[in-house]
């Protein structure tokens, strides 16, 4: 039987995703004009407005590539993010399926929720049976400590 992906194997992916996500967003953000340097300058010469919209401009950009970084990856044949890869963790449904984009979308805005109530969503994780931190119950989705998601699919006498 498989085991479920505990709090701190999570908690690791999170930290490795973050790291990554950063690096990305930030290479992108220099592209276009957006990084801090550039924004202290404009600050600087008067151009308040011109900053103000720069800085709006990051923080939406940050925000769409970082839910669709997770949106897109959990619901990839790979099921899980890059972090989660190098943990050997991968999101499933509550049968051990694949999810949808759909339900990656959720799964990732319930997280917002998951944070606003004091990280309490997200230490769930360390105390439910199936560890499932409050997003997952929202989702409806499982997270495996595994590599393969195929070895899951093949056991059924995991799912209840």
């Amino acid at each position: 039987m498989q085991p479920y992906g505990g709090f701190w194997w999570r908690v690791l992916a999170y930290i490795i995703d973050t790291i990554i996500l950063n690096i990305a967003i930030s290479i992108i953000s220099g592209i276009f004009g957006l990084g801090i340097g550039t924004s202290m300058m404009m600050m600087e010469s008067g151009q308040e407005s011109i900053y103000s919209a720069a800085l709006l401009m990051s923080i939406l950009l940050s925000m769409v590539l970082t839910w669709l970084y997770f949106a897109i990856m959990e619901s990839s044949p790979l099921q899980a993010t890059l972090g989660k890869l190098v943990v050997g963790v991968v999101v499933t449904d509550l049968n051990g399926n694949r999810i949808s984009f759909g339900r990656a979308t959720g799964r990732y805005f319930a997280k917002i929720l998951s944070s606003i109530i004091l990280f309490i969503g997200f230490i769930m994780v360390a105390f439910t049976e199936r560890k499932q931190g409050l997003h997952d119950m929202v989702a409806g989705t499982l997270v495996w400590k595994t590599r393969d998601p195929r070895a899951l699919v093949s056991h059924e006498e995991v799912f209840r």
